[in-house]
């Protein structure tokens, strides 16, 4: 039998944070370290936040940018371990995920935590984001932002 580790919960939030121009729309995509792969801006929900609070910060925080909220996308839930105090732990992690409209704002102005942050055209998104998850959340909000263009 293996060793018993200990399970801890953590909620967070993010969002797809969209510019749409003539039909053509991007999203905001950030290049993480030390893992060095591209994610969805995202982030724990800090006590006294709202999921919405805590995923207009985030996506300011590691994509540089400025949204607002559009709509609610989905929450999405997954296990992974890692070192947590000194010890190897379980982690059930959810995170509630929204669709972001951009307001302003420059993705070159991220925090120290990302590695690169950058607009890209859906369909490359699609390609880059390693998380099977983050893809089935970008495919949802491009079926409601193509709603909102038409």
């Amino acid at each position: 039998m293996g060793e018993k580790l200990t399970t801890f919960e953590q909620v967070s939030a993010g969002g797809v944070a969209y510019r749409a121009d003539n039909g053509k729309v991007e999203i905001a995509i950030i290049l993480t370290t030390p893992e060095h792969r591209w994610q969805l801006p995202k982030g724990i929900i800090d006590e006294g936040e709202t999921p919405e609070q805590a995923a207009l910060r985030e996506v300011r925080e590691e994509a540089g940018i400025d949204t607002e909220l559009s709509d609610e996308l989905d929450r999405t839930e997954y296990w992974f371990t890692a070192e947590r105090d000194g010890a190897r732990s379980r982690f059930h992690k959810y995170v509630h995920w929204f669709l972001l409209r951009y307001t302003g704002g420059d993705v070159g102005d991220h925090d120290h935590e990302v590695e690169e942050a950058r607009w890209v055209e859906v369909g490359e998104a699609l390609k880059m984001l390693v998380f099977k998850n983050e893809r089935d959340i970008v495919e949802k909000a491009v079926g409601i932002i193509r709603g909102n263009l038409s």
